[in-house]
């Protein structure tokens, strides 16, 4: 399976809104192309040359339901100093977050959001996530911080039907919390 940005679906598609299911471990072959197809889109979409070829939307994370599958599927693959942090995860849950809260200074974006949202998207500034990683083959428990962690949230948050938008306050799109870590 090639994933190509026509199969992207938009907000605009109630069912971007729809809320994912578990899926079976382990996994079934359809379940693990589906993950790998996801993972190499996003590291594909990264590298210049081929996304220049194929025509891909530059990203860091994707998640099942961005293609019309209601899936508990996400992959994230961040950039890092010393590589990336790559995730291709099967029922991912958060199951502990800081007190702390941390937002992209720039805003978010997403494959399925085309118009610009501003304001700020305040997440908290780390996380512990479980879930079976496809890269790794086993159950994982993965503490994350800083961009990751808003990486993270934000792939786990289509789980659910929830855009980033959602998250901005409605009222006073640049709220300040002082307390919160800025993230580039």
């Amino acid at each position: 399976m090639k994933i190509k940005n026509d199969m992207i679906i938009l907000d605009s598609d109630p069912l971007i809104r729809t809320k994912s299911e578990p899926v079976t471990l382990p996994l079934t072959k359809e379940d693990e192309e589906l993950l790998q197809a996801m993972i190499t889109y996003v590291r594909n979409s990264q590298d210049e040359e081929i996304a220049e070829k194929e025509g891909l939307r530059p990203a860091v994370g994707i998640a099942a339901i961005q293609l019309g599958i209601p899936k508990q599927l996400i992959a994230v693959s961040v950039p890092t100093e010393n590589g990336s942090d790559e995730f291709a995860l099967a029922n991912p849950k958060i199951i502990a977050e800081s007190v702390q809260n941390a937002y992209l200074a720039q805003g978010e974006g997403c494959l399925s959001v085309l118009e610009e949202h501003e304001g700020l998207v305040y997440r908290h500034a780390r996380i512990t996530v479980t879930g079976y990683d496809l890269l790794r083959k086993d159950m994982i428990r993965v503490r994350a911080s800083g961009y990751t962690a808003i990486c993270l949230q934000h792939e786990i948050d289509h789980l659910s039907g929830t855009l980033f938008y959602d998250h901005i306050n409605k009222t006073d799109p640049w709220k300040e919390d002082p307390e919160a870590m800025v993230i580039g």
